[in-house]
């Protein structure tokens, strides 16, 4: 099997490897932002090139450096591969005017768009982008529109990443929807309203990286930071069943699918459990959905903490710093109780 060093950390991958799913392999901060590659959809990827990657280093046969950055969700390993993702500043810089360009039409609407808070544009732009746009000329939009009687389609937002279209290809019977004409024109949509209609349609939100792609049923209700999200799941005879309930109180707001930790779905799930289905009563609640630390949804801290795992972490870090440890105030069984009331509080 051939071995790639990415980031000075070497890893051995299966033939027919690409980068970016060696990077994942390894996992941290090495790993690519990919705003168009998804890991479940074929043929996806090599549309919006965040994932780009210096290759310092072809192979064990061939040691000439590649002329220039390569799209990592496209370009396979090769036995002696040497990779420059973090550790490369001119790569980083590249990488910041690729997130210039897919900012060049995309509105400045984050305080309304529904999709703040679970925007990896927004995510992207944090970690990669400039603080001020050069662009000085009128920015492409267009109006939004219903291409499903439950999709909100905001064409003015979208990067072209191709997802939807793929979901559709891949996913439904007969796609509806696609890329129109061409150049700074193209754009998402059907050729006739409200056209998408299918079990399986409601995914195409999901998959959608920016707020191109809303629920109509959630639009405007609450911002996703302020609701608590818990897995559940449901018998379904056209999919899972396991979703993720978006809740405020005891009303569910939203469902969608569960996700990982690169954003992508786990199961899909049907337009029946999506939008059919949001009664406590219509399922079986697994408990709090795990979100990442360093998401703003988590701020909430809604999720069970085990108190005792974060008293041992904060004597070792203490310890570590050459401190005081912190006196025995609590014994074992308190911090069970205190543990206890934090679970029940967060069912309420």
């Amino acid at each position: 099997m051939p071995k790639v060093t990415i980031d000075n950390h070497e890893i051995e991958v299966p033939e027919g490897t690409t980068i970016l799913q060696a990077a994942r392999m390894i996992g941290g901060d090495i790993v690519p932002p990919a705003m168009c590659y998804y890991s479940k959809l074929k043929t996806s990827g090599g549309y919006c090139r965040t994932c780009i990657v210096k290759v310092t280093q072809g192979s064990a046969k061939d040691p000439r450096p590649m002329p220039k950055p390569v799209a990592s969700c496209r370009t396979f390993v090769m036995d002696g591969m040497v990779v420059q993702n973090t550790t490369s500043p001119e790569l980083l810089e590249a990488r910041k005017g690729v997130v210039e360009f897919l900012l060049l039409n995309h509105p400045l609407d984050c305080p309304i768009c529904d999709q703040a808070g679970e925007c990896d544009l927004q995510n992207l732009a944090y970690d990669h982008g400039a603080d001020t746009t050069r662009y000085q000329f009128e920015r492409r939009t267009f109006e939004k529109i219903d291409i499903g009687t439950k999709i909100k389609l905001h064409m003015t937002r979208c990067i072209l990443c191709y997802r939807c279209v793929k979901v559709a290809d891949q996913l439904t019977e007969g796609r509806v929807h696609g890329v129109m004409n061409r150049g700074d024109v193209s754009e998402i949509s059907t050729y006739i309203t409200n056209a998408i209609e299918n079990d399986f349609s409601g995914n195409m939100i999901d998959v959608c990286p920016v707020g191109a792609l809303t629920d109509n049923t959630f639009r405007f209700a609450s911002r996703v930071w302020f609701t608590k999200p818990m897995d559940a799941h449901r018998n379904c005879t056209k999919c899972s069943g396991k979703a993720v309930l978006w809740m405020k109180g005891e009303e569910v707001l939203r469902v969608s699918a569960r996700k990982d930790m690169y954003n992508e779905v786990e199961e899909w799930i049907c337009n029946d459990c999506r939008y059919e289905n949001k009664s406590v009563s219509q399922w079986t609640i697994e408990g709090p959905r795990h979100i990442s630390k360093d998401s703003v949804i988590s701020q909430n801290h809604y999720e069970h903490i085990d108190l005792q795992k974060l008293k041992l972490d904060i004597n070792r870090q203490i310890k570590f710093q050459g401190g005081k440890q912190i006196e025995e105030h609590y014994s074992r069984a308190q911090f069970e109780e205190e543990s206890k009331k934090a679970l029940q509080a967060a069912k309420k």
